[in-house]
């Protein structure tokens, strides 16, 4: 019975650290009931439990992929699985170690499968470990040293600690060890929370405002409800602008109508016409044609009312915008029925108000793709996505705790603004400045815009934007060394 009980109990608990209710210390202890239920058990019975766990696990979390594709969402969860099935596994191999090797291999282990999971086949870097820390601060200021994997590690690790000491598995002094790297990683963060530098005389302020329009999915692409749309966000905006914004943001294809093509000019005219009358600069989602090639873009409109610059998203979503394999495997296009998007070549920077660049919906996701845009130059970075897909329920938050990491990483703002939240304000250190909100506190399915100062300095590149995943590499590394330890001692 505790073979179902347990692996169940944990995955409820992991998922519940990634819910909407805030109850990130859940993670901290939600590996515990797997170790326990893995003791002494076989290869392949672990791989099954892990397998198990991992399939309640992911069930649970993504639960939300049902309202786009219930076939699709089936067969993610049995594949994502894979990784809790291989983390078993490798718990059942590292059995046979020391409790110490035991205490510092799991957590590496991990962090690879983390990693190989956030690119293999395209890549799913949703639901990391370490994002569901995202409102646990002091903890994540290691972001702009490890990434999200540090965190990740750090989570896992203490899972152990905790795991290893109600067994009495473990001498005091590694105990200690263990201690002292959470606790690091703890005065680090809150060094960092509270360190303030001089006021610079180079600061450049820039006020930007979020349009949250909350346009039911199904209204999106109803020409009938085109006009309504625009009218709309025309209000919201109108409304933005008396705030004196710089720029003012629309969410992923907001604007209902295809650009490139003649039936949509009278759309598109509204759009740059609101721009010049309002004197500022607008950023708006849409959907770009090129011949027969289509895009999801943001397409910049200066305060004058001309498009100035277009970026076209480079990383698209598998079954979402495109359908992966179809070819040698055509019944994928089953899943999920739709036209396919192409991915855009340019890594593009936004030269005004400030430079910037954009993320399209999923695209905060991958962290290479945000150090990519600072390196050339993006002093903060946007992120534009429509979640309205997913009704009501955890995934806003999921999605919104890759931002948070993010900003750490780069050390730099970053604005969201989503069709049905959540859209706000992250400053470089992950603190949210402010959200859009009804008067009941609510922030998603909610209409309205937000408004906020954002002071940018000249950026200074952190470790992390410098050297990526180099904490990654010495997890493959350490894992590698002990590999080939374990392999000669047993010869």
């Amino acid at each position: 019975m505790s073979q179902v009980i347990f692996p169940i109990l944990a995955a409820s608990l992991l998922s519940l650290s990634f819910s909407s209710f805030n109850l990130w210390l859940f993670a901290w202890i939600g590996f515990i009931p797997l170790f326990i239920v893995l003791e002494n058990k076989s290869l392949l019975r672990s791989f099954m439990i892990g397998y198990f766990c991992g399939v309640i696990f992911w069930s649970l979390t993504i639960y939300w992929l049902v309202h786009v594709t219930l076939l699709g969402q089936i067969i993610l969860i049995l594949y994502l699985a894979i990784y809790f099935g291989v983390f078993a596994c490798v718990v059942y191999a590292a059995r046979s170690l020391s409790p110490e090797a035991f205490l510092f291999l799991l957590p590496v282990n991990w962090v690879i499968l983390e990693y190989l999971r956030s690119y293999l086949f395209t890549g799913f870097p949703w639901a990391l470990i370490g994002f569901s820390q995202y409102r646990n601060l002091p903890i994540i200021q290691i972001a702009e040293l490890t990434g999200a994997w540090g965190v990740s590690f750090l989570v896992v690790l203490i899972n152990l600690l905790f795991y290893l000491i109600l067994r009495k598995l473990l001498k005091a002094r590694f105990i200690l060890i263990a201690i002292l790297i959470l606790s690091l990683s703890l005065i680090y963060g809150f060094f960092r929370l509270n360190y303030k530098p001089g006021l610079s005389s180079n600061k450049e302020l820039l006020k930007v405002s979020v349009i949250q329009g909350n346009i039911p999915q199904d209204l999106k692409w109803n020409k009938q409800a085109a006009v309504e749309i625009l009218n709309s966000y025309a209000e919201l905006t109108s409304l933005a602008a008396k705030d004196g914004s710089h720029l003012i943001i629309w969410p992923e294809a907001s604007v209902p109508a295809l650009w490139g093509e003649e039936s949509a000019d009278a759309q598109f005219a509204q759009v740059f016409s609101l721009a010049g009358q309002l004197n500022t600069s607008l950023l708006v989602g849409a959907v770009s044609r090129s011949g027969d090639t289509y895009f999801n873009s943001a397409l910049f409109i200066n305060e004058f009312g001309q498009l100035e610059k277009i970026y076209n998203k480079l990383h698209l979503v598998p079954f979402g915008e495109y359908v992966p394999f179809k070819k040698i495997f055509p019944f994928l296009e089953t899943i999920a029925p739709i036209g396919d998007i192409e991915p855009g070549k340019e890594y593009a920077i936004f030269s005004r108000p400030i430079s910037f660049s954009v993320l399209i919906c999923f695209e905060d996701l991958f962290p290479e793709l945000s150090r990519e845009f600072v390196k050339k130059g993006a002093r903060f970075l946007v992120n534009i996505t429509n979640d309205a897909w997913y009704k009501q329920g955890s995934a806003a938050y999921q999605h919104f705790a890759a931002s948070v990491f993010r900003a750490i990483e780069n050390r730099v703002y970053l604005v969201r603004a989503a069709n049905t939240g959540i859209s706000g304000f992250i400053d470089p250190f992950g603190r949210l400045l402010s959200i859009v909100k009804d008067t009941e506190g609510r922030i998603i399915f909610v209409k309205g815009y937000r408004s906020q100062n954002i002071y940018l300095a000249p950026i200074r590149r952190t470790f992390y934007n410098r050297y990526g995943d180099l904490f990654v590499l010495l997890c493959l590394l350490l894992d590698s060394g002990a590999t080939i330890f374990f392999l000669r001692k047993k010869k």
